[in-house]
């Protein structure tokens, strides 16, 4: 009747209001009680879960202060590689362009004619090399201050990013320790300078030894110019010309050569024993009477002996570029006739006259009456031994005139024939001297490229190491002194004040090579930054740069490419190809600077990177637990960064006293330009 399951239910409906009734009606729904006191409980869990979650991130905003405060730390160490890097391998490069342009001056030397090009470019080696002695000084006494000055840029750096994220509500102190905190480095002190002497002093032997040997060259040019002239190239009459008017000769017996290039003295004797093989077989009287006949047979017997003579000549060219050659010379007078087989040999015919033994130029003599008595000499005859005939009226007389007509002037072969012989007799000493300069330059380009090869390897020998404070990474100590109190918004409505307590994180940072980064990009930036300077190198000198440039770019990553260079800037010197012994002092430096063995070093950029404060400490040889607990314990509240870098156990000053730092100044090689190299440390050291 009433509804109820179980019946009437009255009594427990008055039951239930005195309990459950203020939050449920007698129809079974809730009470605006009920629903008041819900929306209570929820508003306080909320406003309790958004203090819980204020709390918990503003606990770990003091971790983050200090993971950052770790990186900026080790942001000046980057930036000291950074400088370093390039900074040696400017000094390795200009020692490599400087040894090699010296050894360049040495292949100049090698060229005859070149002596002055090659005291300029042995001139501008040294110069670079002065120039590397004096900046590698500078550089490594300026990295020092730099180091020293390390530990203070880390403090400050690192203060001033707890400082930036310290507010009203949210204040910090702390900064990085570097580790070591001392500088480790292995700087080279001195001179540091590369010995080039020797090289030097090779250019300076080999340059005397090529002014001898162009001296030697030029007097062997122009000697056998003259005998090609003698030869085949005067004009209207030479040897050759004769050979052919007088005798007929031509075709390969009489070959031409338009120019001394490929003419020998050898062509000369071989054109001169094919023309008096040719005229002993053609020679003939130019009339009928006995005089014709005569001079007829003196030009026989004078062509027989010069066939005989010429036949004996010889000329060879020998491997040391000298050369061995005899060209005989033929009687030009009947003084000289009377110092040959000319006049002692006895080929002349005698016939008995008047009881006399009378000579013949010919049985056929109308003289030769008488019988026939064997032969006889000139010098027999000029002695009185035997008669003169005076129908034919041959003697020594007649034999002289013979050379003499056709060696007095130039319508006759021997004319050009004694010119050519003593254009050979003077060539074959100018050929013997410029081998022995030529064999004196081989022997000082050996010494030259042992030299040489000497120089490089000082270079090659290993690069100075650095391990400057916070090479091993940086530990970030961050502290928040004060205790914080909640935002009354979460707290005030439905929660009692929360504090959040004091706090302390730890963090540690080192450097990574950057993978993103090429081997040559910081290198090849700054050579670019030197290419577009004004009035860098001219001729020579722009070579030179080029050669340092890819020199510099390549160290950080490998010298294949240095060999090529070196081999193009002695390639390109003017007159190269004019020497054998440049060309091949060339190609042998340019050899020893591939095969030079030059470690490629790591270039790529160094960038901050998170690690863990054991990896840092433990390098320093401490422990991580007691480390961390004494550099949070010696943390004070307050304070300026040198303060609280003196409360970690580092005391930090300024070496320098200003905020634009001059490192070193580099001369540019072959360049009147000077680059300061000036870091600009912003307002950290402005701020001290």
């Amino acid at each position: 009747m009433t509804g109820f399951p179980c019946g009437d239910r009255a009594g427990a409906r008055r039951g239930l209001r005195l309990g459950l009734s203020l939050f449920l009606d007698d129809e079974g729904g809730y009470t605006s009680v009920s629903v008041a006191v819900a929306l209570l409980v929820s508003l306080s869990l909320v406003f309790a879960t958004a203090t819980a979650g204020w709390v918990l991130s503003r606990s770990a905003d003091v971790q983050e202060v200090a993971d950052a405060t770790a990186l900026a730390g080790c942001t000046p160490v980057a930036a000291y590689t950074t400088v370093y890097q390039v900074l040696d391998a400017c000094v390795l490069s200009m020692g490599i362009t400087g040894v090699v342009v010296c050894g360049a001056g040495l292949v100049l030397a090698a060229v005859p004619g070149a002596s002055s090009a090659a005291l300029e470019v042995t001139d501008m080696g040294r110069d670079i090399l002065d120039a590397r002695r004096d900046f590698a000084r500078e550089a490594y006494q300026g990295l020092g201050r730099l180091e020293g000055t390390l530990p203070l840029l880390v403090v400050l750096n690192s203060a001033a990013v707890v400082s930036a994220n310290s507010s009203g509500t949210d204040e910090f102190v702390g900064c990085a320790v570097p580790f070591p905190q001392e500088s480790l480095s292995e700087l080279p002190e001195g001179d540091d300078a590369i010995d080039a002497d020797e090289v030097d002093e090779a250019a300076e032997r080999m340059r005397d030894a090529s002014d001898r040997l162009k001296e030697a060259q030029d007097r062997a040019d122009a000697l056998q110019r003259e005998g090609w002239l003698a030869d085949c190239g005067a004009t209207p009459r030479c040897m050759r010309e004769r050979a052919s008017r007088l005798s007929g000769l031509s075709g390969a017996q009489n070959p031409n050569y338009p120019s001394p290039e490929g003419w020998t003295f050898g062509v000369a004797l071989m054109r001169a024993r094919a023309y008096y093989a040719r005229r002993v077989a053609t020679e003939a009287p130019h009339g009928s009477d006995i005089e014709s006949v005569t001079d007829s047979c003196a030009r026989k017997a004078f062509y027989e002996y010069a066939r005989d003579t010429v036949g004996r000549g010889h000329y060879r060219e020998l491997p040391d570029g000298s050369v061995d050659l005899d060209l005989p010379r033929l009687p030009r007078n009947m003084a000289q006739v009377r110092g040959t087989r000319l006049y002692t040999e006895s080929r002349w015919p005698c016939s008995v006259e008047d009881g006399v033994r009378t000579l013949h130029s010919t049985l056929s003599c109308p003289g030769a009456t008488g019988p026939s008595s064997g032969t006889a000499s000139l010098a027999q005859q000029e002695a009185g031994i035997v008669g003169w005939c005076p129908v034919c009226r041959m003697d020594v007389g007649d034999m002289g005139k013979t050379p003499a007509a056709s060696t007095s002037i130039d319508n006759g072969f021997e004319h050009f024939w004694a010119r050519v012989c003593d254009a050979a007799d003077a060539y074959e000493g100018a050929r013997a001297d410029l081998a022995r300069a030529k064999g004196e330059m081989e022997d000082i380009a050996d010494d030259g490229a042992s030299s040489f090869e000497r120089a490089l390897e000082e270079l090659a020998v290993e690069r100075p190491r650095i391990c400057p404070p916070g090479a091993w990474g940086c530990v970030a100590v961050v502290a928040r002194p004060r205790a914080g109190v909640a935002p009354s918004e979460l707290t005030s409505a439905f929660l009692s004040q929360v504090n959040l307590p004091a706090g302390a994180a730890v963090s540690a940072a080192t450097l990574a090579p950057d993978g993103a980064t090429d081997q040559g990009d910081v290198l090849s930036s700054f050579l670019d930054g030197l290419s577009c300077e004004d009035g860098v190198g001219v001729g020579v000198a722009r070579r030179i740069l080029s050669v340092w440039g890819r020199a510099l770019v390549a160290y950080g990553s490998a010298y294949d490419d240095v060999g090529g260079a070196a081999s193009e800037l002695m390639g390109r010197l003017d007159g190269v190809s004019g020497s054998s012994v440049g060309r091949d002092l060339s190609a042998r430096l340019a050899a020893i600077v591939e095969q030079a063995g030059f470690a490629p070093a790591d270039m790529r950029l160094r960038k901050p990177v998170l690690t863990g404060t054991a990896e840092v400490l433990g390098k320093a040889g401490v422990s991580d637990d007691l480390g961390v607990r004494s550099l949070v314990e010696s943390l004070p509240s307050s304070g300026s960064p040198e303060e609280l870098a003196a409360a970690l156990g580092r005391h930090v000053i300024n070496r320098f006293g200003s905020s634009r730092v001059t490192v070193a100044e580099l001369r540019v090689p072959g360049t009147d330009l000077t680059i300061p190299l000036t870091l600009d440390l912003g307002g950290l050291v402005d701020a001290l």
